[in-house]
């Protein structure tokens, strides 16, 4: 696993990458990153960002192959946080309906609840499921 910064053409930072490899989730490692990218943000906010990073990433183990790779971007106006996870699985992904026992199935129910927006985007490689979590700007934003 590593981790890689990307910096925009005006000098602001740009996207935030976290390469995932094979066998078990790194579910503790990525949580970290993500989290440490995020501190600014309220504990709520944070919350919700790390559990839609958490949800992405743990189907893309369950239904995609490898090789992985996270991304975290913030937009100021309105304020978001995009999380992007791509693998190289073609699988379709499927907005669940679990049972009130059922013990699977809620990740996108979750990420679809705490998202402003969320889709797939296919490419040659496989695909990106992405998600937009709402956020109040950060101080200095001057929002």
């Amino acid at each position: 696993m590593s981790v890689v910064t990307t910096e925009e053409s005006e000098g602001s930072p740009g996207p935030l990458a976290f390469e995932l490899g094979e066998g078990v989730p790194p579910l503790v490692q990525v949580r970290r990153w993500a989290g440490a990218a995020l501190a600014d943000l309220t504990d709520d906010e944070l919350g919700d960002c790390l559990l839609v990073v958490t949800e992405l990433v743990a189907n893309a183990y369950d239904h995609g192959s490898g090789p992985r790779r996270v991304r975290l971007e913030r937009s100021p106006a309105p304020c978001s946080v995009r999380v992007e996870v791509e693998d190289t699985g073609g699988g379709e992904v499927v907005l669940g309906q679990p049972g009130a026992t059922s013990h699977r199935g809620r990740g996108l129910v979750i990420v679809d609840n705490l998202s402003r927006a969320w889709g797939v985007r296919r490419h040659a490689r496989g695909k990106t499921v992405w998600a937009e979590i709402p956020c109040e700007p950060a101080a200095g934003d001057g929002q």
